[in-house]
């Protein structure tokens, strides 16, 4: 959908060959609004539509659920566990640890280096915390602490 105008960009995922981005993110209803006529969920599903259309191999997020409502967060995952389940890999990059409950793996960054790699579950175990945000609080006290 790059380049296309704004009036043509939810035309043009709606096309036969490529309803289910239309089906799979509610956009059908809207399919004939102009894109600054939708509200900022039914635009995120776009955007998500729009980096779907051409199946790529590997997907590039930055905070997907930021700011969506529980249903559509809840929508969002499930799309994206569907994909990873038909073997697209995900890479999901966000400062809020609730979206890290949703991955198998995690890279956690602080100051530029690594923190952590692991599993949630993995992360969960270290550090004692059945919390996320917690665990990750800990570990980086406790690298602060010098252990």
């Amino acid at each position: 959908a790059q380049g296309l105008p704004d009036r043509k960009v939810l035309s043009v995922l709606c096309e036969p060959d490529r309803v289910w981005a239309c089906t799979e993110n509610g956009l059908a209803e809207v399919a004939d609004r102009k894109v600054k006529a939708l509200s900022g969920g039914m635009v995120r599903r776009l955007g998500v539509a729009q980096a779907l259309v051409h199946e790529p191999p590997v997907l590039i997020v930055d905070e997907p659920t930021v700011g969506l409502d529980p249903v559509l967060r809840a929508a969002l995952w499930g799309t994206f566990a569907e994909l990873a389940a038909a073997g697209t890999t995900l890479l999901v990059s966000s400062h809020v640890m609730d979206e890290a409950s949703h991955c198998d793996s995690l890279l956690l960054l602080r100051e530029g280096r690594i923190a952590f790699d692991g599993s949630p579950q993995l992360l969960r175990e270290r550090t004692g915390s059945e919390d996320l945000e917690a665990a990750f609080l800990r570990l980086i006290e406790r690298a602060e602490a010098g252990g």
